[in-house]
C-alpha cells in the first residue's frame, strides 16, 4: 500500500506543476493584454485575475503582484518562453558567438531581431508609455534600456574580433547603432506605421549594419 500511495503522490506531482504553469500562462497572458489596451495604471490586479479565470490571492501565488506582473510580461516577451531567460543562455546569442564572420554574425543577430520584433515591440512600447507616469515603470525601462546597451556593447566587441569592422568607430559607437535601430521604436515605425513585414525589416537591419559598420571591401 505504502508504494501505492507514494506511485499516487509521483503521479500528482508533475499534474500539479503541469497546471500551476498553465495557471501562470493565463496569467501573464492575462496581464500582457491589458496592459497593451488599456495601459499599466489603469489596469488593476482584480481585472487581470478575471481575464485569466483565477481569484487574486492565486495570481499572487503564480506570478505576484502587479509590479512582478509587469517585470515578468516584458521579460517572457523578451525571451520567448515563459521565463525570462539571461540574454547569454539565448539560443540565437549562442549562435551568433559561434558564427565566423561579421556578415554571418549580423544577419543571424538581425533575423532575431526581427523575430522578436511582433511580440517585444508592442509591450516595449507600452512600458515606455507608462514610464512618463508611473515610477516603477520608468525604473523597469531604465533597467532594459542599460541592459540591452551592454548587450550591444558584447556585440560589437565580438563584430570587432573579426577584424571585419570600419576603424573609424569605436566599440561603443557601433554599439549605440545597432543599439538604436534594433529598438522598439524603430520596429514600429517601420513595421506598424509602414508597413513593412518583420522578415523585410530583418533583411534591412543586415543590409544597414553590413554598409554602415564593416570596412570597404567587407
Amino acid at each position: 500500500m505504502g508504494d501505492d500511495v507514494k506511485g499516487r503522490r509521483g503521479y500528482r506531482a508533475p499534474r500539479r506543476a503541469e497546471q500551476a504553469a498553465g495557471t501562470r500562462r493565463a496569467v501573464l497572458d492575462a496581464a500582457r493584454e491589458l496592459f497593451l489596451a488599456r495601459g499599466y495604471a489603469a489596469t488593476t490586479v482584480a481585472q487581470i485575475a478575471e481575464r485569466a479565470g483565477v481569484n487574486v490571492d492565486t495570481l499572487y501565488a503564480s506570478v505576484g503582484r502587479k509590479p512582478v506582473l509587469l517585470r515578468e510580461v516584458v521579460e517572457t516577451a523578451i525571451s520567448g518562453t515563459d521565463r525570462a531567460v539571461p540574454a547569454e543562455q539565448r539560443g540565437y546569442v549562442h549562435a551568433v558567438r559561434a558564427a565566423a564572420g561579421a556578415r554571418a554574425k549580423i544577419g543571424l543577430y538581425a533575423a532575431a531581431v526581427a523575430e522578436m520584433g511582433p511580440r517585444t515591440a508592442p509591450i516595449l512600447t507600452a512600458l515606455r508609455d507608462a514610464a512618463a507616469r508611473d515610477p516603477q515603470c520608468a525604473r523597469l525601462r531604465t533597467e532594459i534600456t542599460r541592459r540591452r546597451a551592454a548587450n550591444m556593447r558584447l556585440f560589437a566587441a565580438d563584430l570587432r574580433a573579426t577584424g571585419e569592422l570600419r576603424g573609424d568607430l569605436t566599440d561603443d559607437e557601433v554599439a549605440d547603432i545597432v543599439w538604436s535601430t534594433n529598438s522598439a521604436e524603430y520596429y514600429v515605425l517601420l513595421v506598424h506605421e509602414r508597413g513593412w513585414t518583420p522578415e523585410r525589416f530583418g533583411e534591412h537591419l543586415a543590409d544597414l549594419w553590413c554598409r554602415m559598420l564593416l570596412a570597404p571591401g567587407r
